[in-house]
C-alpha cells in the first residue's frame, strides 16, 4: 500500500491560481497551467510570478506548463483558477484528458453569463462523474503568497473528500475548514464582488468610514436574502466565505472590485480601469446576472441593482448614493428597503 499524495494541477496562472499552486507545491505534486509560456518559464526558472505577485517567491518545487494536456493528465485532483467566462472552454479542452472521477475544485468567484450557472453546474455538464467543490474564503493573493495568516473553507458534497483536499492547500499560516454546503460557498464567492464594487463608489466619492460599514452591512442582508432563495445555507454567509470575503473584499486597498467601484466614482471609464488592473474584477461581469437571479426569485436588492445600472446602463455614480438614500428603511432584519 503506497502513501503517496494526490497530485495537483491547477489551472489558471493568475494571482490566486498561482498562490494556490504555490500552498498546494508545499504538500504535494503539484503543476500550474499557464496561458503564457513567459509566465510558466518565469515560474520554472525563478519561482516568481512577475505579472501578477511582483517577485514574492513561490514554493521551489512548483512546476509550470503552457499545455493543458500535459497539465492534466496525471492529477488526481484538478484545480479551477480561470476567469468564469473562460471557465467551459477550459474544462471542455481537458475533458478528454483528465483520469475519470477525479475531484474538481473551482477557485472562481463568478458566474457564467447567459446560463447564470455556478462553476461546479459547469463541471457536472462538462466533466459528468467529477466531484466538484470550491475553494473560497477571505483571500489577497498577495498576502497569502507572502505567508500572512489567513484561512479559506473547502466545501464538497462528500464530507470526507473535503477533508482529504483539506490536507492538500493547508500550511500552518493558511488554515482550510471544511464544509458541504457548496452552493452557499460559491454564491457567497460571486456576490461579494458585486457590493464591494458598491463600496468603492462611496470610497471614490470620499463617502465616509460610516457609509463604508453601512453599505457592507446593508449589502450582507442582500447576500443572505439571494443566497437562501439559491439554496445556500444561512450559516455559511455568516462564515468565512460568506461575512469573512465580503469584509477583505470591500476594505482592502488589493481588492480589485473595490477598486473598480472606486475609479468608476472618480470618472474613469471601464475600459481605462481594465486596462489599468491588467486582472478580471468578476464583479463587473457578475452582477447582471446577479440582479436577473434576484428577479426571478423575487429577492429585493437595491445594492446590487443599483450596481447594475452604474455598470450596465451607464447611472452616474453620484445618482447611485442619491437613490439609495431616498429610500424610506423599513425593519432592519425582516424589511425590504434599503
Amino acid at each position: 500500500m503506497t502513501n503517496r499524495k494526490p497530485s495537483v494541477a491547477v489551472l489558471g496562472g493568475g494571482s490566486w491560481g498561482t498562490t494556490v499552486a504555490s500552498l498546494a507545491a508545499r504538500n504535494t505534486s503539484t503543476v500550474l497551467w499557464a496561458r503564457d509560456p513567459a509566465t510558466a518559464a518565469e515560474v520554472n526558472d525563478n519561482h516568481t510570478n512577475s505579472r501578477y505577485l511582483a517577485d514574492f517567491p513561490l514554493t521551489g518545487s512548483l512546476h509550470a506548463v503552457c499545455d493543458l494536456a500535459e497539465a492534466v493528465t496525471q492529477a488526481d485532483v484538478l484545480v479551477m483558477a480561470v476567469p468564469s467566462q473562460s471557465f467551459r472552454s477550459v474544462a471542455e479542452q481537458v475533458a478528454e484528458h483528465v483520469r475519470p472521477w477525479i475531484p474538481v475544485v473551482t477557485l472562481v468567484k463568478g458566474l457564467e453569463q447567459g446560463t447564470s450557472k455556478r462553476m461546479t453546474e459547469i463541471v457536472a455538464e462538462v466533466l459528468p462523474g467529477h466531484p466538484a467543490g470550491v475553494l473560497a474564503g477571505p483571500n489577497i493573493a498577495k498576502e497569502v503568497v507572502q505567508g500572512y495568516a489567513a484561512a479559506a473553507t473547502i466545501a464538497m458534497p462528500d464530507h470526507k473528500s473535503a477533508e482529504m483536499l483539506q490536507e492538500l492547500f493547508r500550511t500552518t499560516r493558511f488554515r482550510v475548514y471544511t464544509a458541504t454546503d457548496v452552493i452557499g460557498v460559491e454564491i457567497a464567492g460571486s456576490l461579494k464582488n458585486v457590493f464591494a464594487i458598491a463600496v468603492g463608489f462611496g470610497d471614490g466619492l470620499q463617502a465616509g468610514d460610516n457609509t463604508r460599514a453601512m453599505v457592507i452591512t446593508r449589502s450582507m442582508r442582500e447576500l443572505i436574502r439571494l443566497g437562501v432563495a439559491l439554496g445556500g445555507e444561512a450559516d455559511t454567509f455568516t462564515g468565512l466565505s460568506g461575512m469573512g470575503d465580503l469584509i477583505v473584499t470591500c476594505t482592502s486597498p488589493l481588492s480589485r472590485n473595490r477598486r473598480v467601484g472606486e475609479l468608476l466614482a472618480r470618472g474613469r471609464t471601464l475600459d481605462q480601469i481594465a486596462a489599468e488592473l491588467n486582472q478580471v474584477a468578476e464583479g463587473v461581469k457578475t452582477v447582471g446576472t446577479v440582479v436577473k437571479l434576484a428577479a426571478e426569485r423575487g429577492v429585493h436588492m437595491p445594492i446590487a441593482r443599483e450596481v447594475d445600472a452604474v455598470i450596465n446602463y451607464g447611472q452616474p455614480v453620484t445618482e447611485t448614493y442619491r437613490g439609495l438614500l431616498r429610500q424610506v428603511p423599513g425593519h432592519e432584519v425582516h424589511g425590504e428597503a434599503w
